[in-house]
């Protein structure tokens, strides 16, 4: 999870080249909404979640961390392919080639969804199912959109 957060908050930022300006209300929206996220996801971990002996060795837990590898791998390949799509100065809309981008429109959202979803599985919280359910609502809207 902190993997994730750092890439997202970090190493993402960086790499993106010239776009459209974030308005600063979704900036903070999006700030408080992770400060919110995180808190209880680590405190959902921390104080209150209990595993028994071997849960890293149960079903659930192997799926579940799979699951949210292949959703990270898809979602950092399929930004990447989002963020070379036109050459500096281009512009227009152009429509993804390569990865997942073949087989769904929103690859990045898919890969999103997917890797919160392998996370709650593994976690087998409550606080995590309910982040899951929330990532697929909101990105699910956003992906729907981008596909018309």
């Amino acid at each position: 999870f902190l993997f994730f957060v750092c890439c997202r908050a970090l190493i993402f930022p960086l790499l993106i080249r010239e776009g459209k300006p974030t308005p600063f209300f979704t900036f903070v929206l999006a700030l408080l909404f992770c400060v919110f996220n995180g808190y209880v996801q680590g405190r959902s971990l921390t104080t209150y979640a209990t595993y028994p002996p071997g849960w890293l060795g149960d079903s659930r837990f192997i799926i579940g961390f799979l699951g949210w590898l292949i959703g990270m791998a898809i979602n950092i390949r399929s930004d990447h392919i989002l963020r070379n799509l036109r050459k500096p100065g281009e512009t227009g809309y152009k429509i993804p080639r390569g990865g997942m981008f073949e087989y769904v429109s929103g690859a990045n959202f898919f890969g999103e969804i997917l890797e919160w979803f392998g996370y709650a599985l593994a976690c087998c919280t409550i606080e995590s199912f309910a982040f899951a359910l929330c990532t697929l609502f909101i990105l699910g809207s956003r992906a729907r959109q981008h596909h018309k």
